[in-house]
């Protein structure tokens, strides 16, 4: 990878200070990562060179169609989806998911079940329980203590009713890296319909969703260094199937129809220029294998400091660190604690006023901070690591926490 110096140079708003010339340093990626100076300009040019809407004869409009283009190309190959006709474009993951819920509550009927996790962020909760108003059944597998699904509990619950299962590959809550390959497994001999939400794992890990087998997959371009945007790849031929909710002239064949209205052009150019980010950082003789390099460099990285603020962190009095250690690699670089005699806000107020970044509560996760006992508390401060943090980030903050 280039040197931590190179990454963090692409990052304006890490030169951020407060009134008294102290740096801030931000541990809140899993909330939204900084965004490099790439992206940011791509945003800009799109609305210095061709800010018109699409499918019209003229040079602004026609550039406007090869942006979007370009970016459902990236995001096809940067997903490993079968081409770009796979790729969706939603004001964010969430909106994606209710309009997918919509389109089921026409398909699925009285008795089907749809299983969910205790373990999920509510936007992979959510939209599925609206399904309970046509006489769906909600399923949920629980959580384990050690922060982890109990996957007996999910394979008994999977059954001939079953019609979705829908999973986060990665807990933004509690970091944990989901087994979705045995749950794969699982549904091997029924006929049930398979979604993962990526939005806490793509940042940390690549992703191949032929190899996934997955039929639907969503994630958040904020959340990798991008704009606010979200994506979801769908199998081919599996939206038309369906049936979302649009307009009568919306384009009614995939990935258009599930898009409603129009669309971020600007911030889909930014998207383009994340994914562009993150394949500088690899080496490769193709796009993908660019990505997939750096996604192994990235996760060294990462989990290197995250190991290191878990341990130290676990060291403390009064520190209790909730999930599970990193001696699996296949750990995402979130670490969250409770503090024995503050809540989780007062702790984050501490932290702020050292210029640390970290987020407080149940980052809408809120089941699996309940299930774990924690509510009372205020939930968890999280410290998320990215690709521009550092080594000296993590002491000062190991430092910071000790005072507490």
């Amino acid at each position: 990878m280039k040197s931590i110096d190179s990454v963090r140079s692409e990052f304006p708003s890490l030169l951020n200070k407060d009134d008294k010339g102290n740096q801030v340093l931000y541990l809140d990626g899993p909330g939204g990562t900084q965004v490099p100076t790439s992206v940011i300009n791509s945003v800009s040019d799109y609305y210095k060179e061709c800010n018109s809407n699409t499918h019209g004869e003229f040079l602004s409009s026609k550039k406007t169609d090869d942006v979007m283009e370009s970016m459902r190309e990236k995001v096809s190959t940067f997903l490993g989806a079968e081409s770009k006709e796979c790729i969706s474009i939603g004001h964010n993951m969430t909106t994606l998911n209710f309009s997918l819920a919509r389109a089921f509550s026409k398909m699925f009927k009285v008795g089907d079940e749809v299983i969910v996790t205790e373990l999920d962020h509510e936007a992979n909760r959510g939209p599925w329980r609206t399904l309970e108003n046509v006489g769906v059944k909600l399923i949920e597998v629980k959580l384990l203590k050690d922060g982890s699904l109990d996957y007996v509990d999910f394979k008994n619950k999977i059954n001939d009713k079953t019609v979705l299962v829908a999973m986060g590959m990665s807990s933004n809550s509690l970091g944990t890296v989901n087994d979705f390959m045995k749950v794969k497994d699982f549904l091997q001999n029924h006929n049930a319909l398979f979604l993962l939400d990526a939005v806490h794992y793509a940042p940390h890990f690549s992703i191949d969703v032929q190899n996934l087998g997955c039929d639907f997959l969503l994630c958040s371009a904020y959340k990798f260094y991008g704009p606010h945007i979200g994506l979801l790849y769908s199998k081919p031929n599996l939206l038309e199937k369906i049936q979302p909710e649009r307009l009568v002239v919306q384009d009614q064949f995939a990935p258009f129809i599930i898009e409603t209205g129009t669309l971020n052009h600007a911030a889909c150019n930014g998207v383009s220029s994340a994914i562009d980010f993150i394949a500088s950082l690899g080496k490769g003789a193709t796009y993908k294998e660019k990505l997939v390099d750096a996604y192994i460099i990235i996760g060294k990285h990462e989990f290197e400091l995250a190991s290191h603020l878990y341990s130290e962190l676990n060291k403390l009095e009064k520190i209790n660190v909730v999930g599970q250690d990193f001696k699996s690699k296949k750990r995402s670089p979130t670490v969250s604690f409770v503090h024995d005699d503050l809540t989780a806000n007062e702790v984050c107020q501490k932290l702020a006023q050292e210029n640390i970044c970290a987020w407080d509560g149940h980052f809408y996760a809120l089941k699996s901070i309940q299930a774990l006992g924690l509510e009372e508390k205020g939930g968890v401060t999280r410290l998320g690591i990215s690709v521009y943090n550092t080594l000296d980030e993590i002491k000062r903050t190991i430092q910071a926490v000790s005072k507490l």
